[in-house]
């Protein structure tokens, strides 16, 4: 994250839940394909650090960095590699627009759903070519809430994506990051860009119970709630209205719940 930019969604026991659940493979899957053992990768923006211990697995015996703002998210990840018996990775506190790196540092540079909560998403992409080394790869992907969709068509999550668009806008990020990578790569002068597209889909018990469970609880608990509420975009009462829309979701058999995500694969 940028230090000019606060998380949105916080680090909440909700948020991390579903954090826990990012693995490479569901979360970069355009990225495996070029990774080999003894490549040196930078996650930025890691996070709980889920991705960032399947990475290690991946490179290992390559040295693997994982950065981001917060102390609580670093801490997490150290917990989750030292879980896993994952070695060979060091978390560090740095802003995404300035990293504390010299020029040509890492073989790979990766980012996940970063970008989207930036002010400055170019200057970010700016610095992950800076530290790339020439021939590696600066790979980045993210969600784009307007294309996000689901069924029952539950009033509830419409009101939500539009609460959670305001959040997010009042702190200088774009929600709708995922449509906007490919511009946003050309304009930090990637010229060898690979542009596409993935998606995550929750249709089963299990994952309507983990996102429209964990959302249920994320808009009364987390940082996009509390957001919401001392800016005077929703009251307490709408959180709660929110939250047992996401609960009916859940509950719904037919329930289907697709989040539509853009990806970039860069050379420098």
């Amino acid at each position: 994250m940028s230090s000019t930019g606060e998380y949105v969604h916080g680090h909440a026991p909700s948020v991390l839940r579903t954090y826990d659940t990012r693995t490479a493979e569901n979360s970069a899957a355009h990225l495996l394909p070029h990774l080999r053992p003894g490549t040196t990768l930078l996650d930025v923006g890691c996070g709980a650090g889920s991705i960032t211990a399947d990475l290690a697995a991946l490179v290992a015996p390559g040295a693997v960095v994982g950065v981001d703002t917060s102390a609580e998210a670093l801490d997490a990840a150290r917990a989750h590699c030292a879980r896993r018996g994952v070695e060979g990775v060091t978390f560090t506190a740095a802003d995404a627009t300035a990293l504390p790196f010299p020029d040509d540092s890492f073989d790979v540079v990766h980012a996940h759903q970063v970008l989207q909560h930036l002010p400055d998403p170019v200057a970010a992409l700016r610095e992950m070519r800076r530290v790339c080394r020439p021939g590696g790869y600066v790979a980045a992907r993210d969600a784009d809430y307007a294309a996000m969709t689901w069924y029952p068509a539950e009033p509830a999550l419409q009101e939500w994506r539009a609460l959670y668009d305001a959040v997010a806008r009042t702190r200088g990020a774009e929600p709708d990051a995922g449509r906007r990578l490919l511009s946003w790569a050309r304009e930090a002068d990637f010229r060898d860009v690979t542009a596409g597209a993935s998606t995550w889909c929750y249709a089963d018990p299990a994952g309507r119970e983990l996102w429209g469970g964990s959302w249920a609880q994320r808009i009364l608990e987390s940082g996009t709630g509390r957001s919401a509420v001392e800016s005077g975009l929703a009251t307490q009462a709408d959180l709660e209205r929110i939250s047992a829309g996401w609960r009916a979701w859940a509950a719904a058999e037919d329930g289907w719940f697709t989040i539509l995500h853009g990806e970039v694969l860069c050379r420098p």
